[in-house]
């Protein structure tokens, strides 16, 4: 039954990652409640074997139900058979859990020789649980190049918790989650065993820990930089497999700059910028003609605004061929020439996909039996410069290189050159290997949380959605419905000013989690000399 129970648990906490099927509010209470469950098996029980198994299949729910849109870009677009893809998703969904898994054992080991029925030491269990469980998100947030999807801080966006994103990022609104789901756990463990001082102190340290979040809210991080200015951001709605069929490749193109060139929504507010999703341009720059360059220049000179474009880049360097996934700048003065040869503004993707855009090694026949195009790039170089547009810094960046925020912290600060840092940052990304599932709303309240720890708006242009227009406090200024093609015209403010987060990066939290691991140890070490003496 136990085990039952946190399968149903795991299932139900997938859902509070993103609004819709369940309302925005009450993403945050079904994330505290339903990891109470693990919480709540791993304090009941000595045996850390058991502990860890709970933690394990709870998240294998969880992550079996969160990203069960991989199976789409496996099979309905990768061609892979309907069996191996589930059987992949399965997979991936076990070695996603080993991390909860190995949370699980810690808090057990550490909390089983504590005595639970004293306040002190009562709170030492939620305490670990939430140090070992942020710590497992962390590891499995960069090892393998990392995959920290459905991270639980980011059930947490639209809640008061999210006040800790610009102080600790969201590997710290995790630490205070598992901290409020193991308070719940305890405090239903101790009605269980008719202990109400400690239920209380427990409710009253949940209590305690929102009143601090509320009076965090307040703080402002940011200076505004400049005017703002008018973003025009385009969603194709480019079918998967029209976008990479070259038959079809002038019809998509023209279908996305014939958005781009509809009437401004407000005509005294032209559009400074008119950003395109990813790969809007399904092949390399080089293989363009340069007449077609000219068109897209001469439609930048047209709109009186600089185009920020997708597109896969082809460079010769050092007589050696280099492949990037790429954000190009151009506007009315970019040459052709420059352009063909990518000497112009570019961002490269640093953050690369595995099997989407480079082979793992050992993997090449996995990829091998997809059918998906473009799949060994190589990475941009550190320190890329920011696009610069009517005073402001754009800082891009591509697909799910905003997923890992600690990657995007250098482009904010000052940079080797004098130049300022970024004041607005921009994704472009094309979901549509993934259907119109959750993962474009997953992917739209990560962002939101990129905006909250760095204290910069995030405007996102997509081929599917979720396209939207994100302030610097991570609230959805507009939004285009997912898979439709159309335009969001939008005001964006730019901002200054360094979040605690963006000085420290992960590394705040991740050794307060250590600490508190050190200090559980310490304590079992005590617990364990002092029954040694005792017998």
């Amino acid at each position: 039954m136990v085990w039952l129970l946190l399968i149903v648990a795991g299932a139900l906490h997938a859902l509070s990652f993103a609004p819709d099927p369940l309302p925005d509010w009450t993403l945050a209470y079904v994330q505290v409640l339903s990891m109470a469950m693990p919480a709540f098996v791993v304090f009941s029980t000595r045996h850390i074997g058991r502990a860890a198994l709970a933690a394990f299949v709870f998240s294998t729910s969880s992550f079996c139900v969160g990203i069960y849109w991989l199976y789409i870009s496996m099979n309905h677009f990768g061609g892979l058979a309907a069996p191996l893809a589930a059987l992949a998703v399965f997979l991936f969904a076990l070695y996603l859990s080993l991390y909860a898994a190995l949370a699980g054992a810690c808090t057990a080991w550490l909390g089983r020789d504590m005595n639970v029925m004293r306040v002190p030491l009562a709170v030492g269990r939620p305490l670990l649980w939430a140090c070992a469980w942020t710590l497992g998100e962390w590891l499995r947030g960069f090892v393998f190049t990392g995959f920290p999807w459905n991270n639980i801080g980011y059930a947490h966006t639209s809640s008061l918790l999210s006040a800790w994103a610009p102080i600790f990022g969201v590997y710290g609104v995790a630490f205070l989650a598992a901290l409020a789901s193991g308070l719940t756990a305890c405090i239903v463990y101790y009605v269980k065993h008719n202990r109400t001082g400690i239920m209380a102190a427990m409710a009253s340290a949940l209590m305690g820990m929102f009143i601090v979040s509320l009076a965090l809210s307040r703080i402002v991080w940011f200076d505004n930089q400049g005017p703002p200015l008018t973003v025009r951001l385009v969603q194709g709605n480019i079918a998967q497999q029209m976008k990479f069929d070259p038959s079809q490749l002038m019809s998509s193109l023209q279908t996305q700059f014939g958005l781009a060139t509809r009437p401004a929504t407000d005509a005294q507010r032209a559009p400074s910028v008119i950003v395109f999703p990813e790969t809007i341009l399904p092949t390399f720059q080089d293989r363009m003609a340069p007449e077609f360059w000219q068109s897209v220049v001469d439609l930048a000179d047209q709109m009186k605004a600089t185009l920020f474009l997708g597109s896969p880049m082809h460079t010769v360097e050092n007589g050696k061929d280099r492949y990037t996934n790429s954000v190009i700048a151009i506007n009315a003065n970019t040459s052709v020439q420059a352009l063909m040869q990518a000497q112009l503004p570019v961002y490269d993707k640093r953050h690369l996909v595995p099997f989407g855009e480079f082979v793992p090694f050992g993997f090449r026949w996995f990829v091998d039996a997809l059918n998906i195009p473009l799949g060994d790039f190589d990475r941009g170089q550190q320190g890329q410069k920011s696009f610069v547009v009517n005073g402001q810094q754009f800082a891009p960046n591509i697909c799910y290189e905003d997923v890992f925020g600690e990657e995007l912290l250098p482009s904010l600060h000052t940079q080797a050159d004098g130049a300022p840092g970024a004041s607005i940052l921009f994704n472009v990304s094309n979901l549509g290997w993934f259907g119109n599932t959750w993962a474009l709303r997953q992917h739209l309240q990560i962002s939101r949380m990129r905006s909250m720890e760095t204290a910069r708006p995030m405007i996102r242009a997509t081929n599917t959605g979720s396209t939207a227009a994100i302030d610097a406090e991570g609230r959805v200024l507009a939004q285009l419905p997912t898979a439709t093609a159309n335009i969001l015209d939008v005001q964006v403010q730019g901002t200054q000013g360094l979040t605690l987060y963006a000085r420290t990066g992960n590394w705040l939290i991740v050794i307060i989690s250590l600490l508190g691991l050190v200090a559980g140890w310490i304590q079992k070490r005590r617990s364990c000399k002092k029954k040694s003496t005792q017998a």
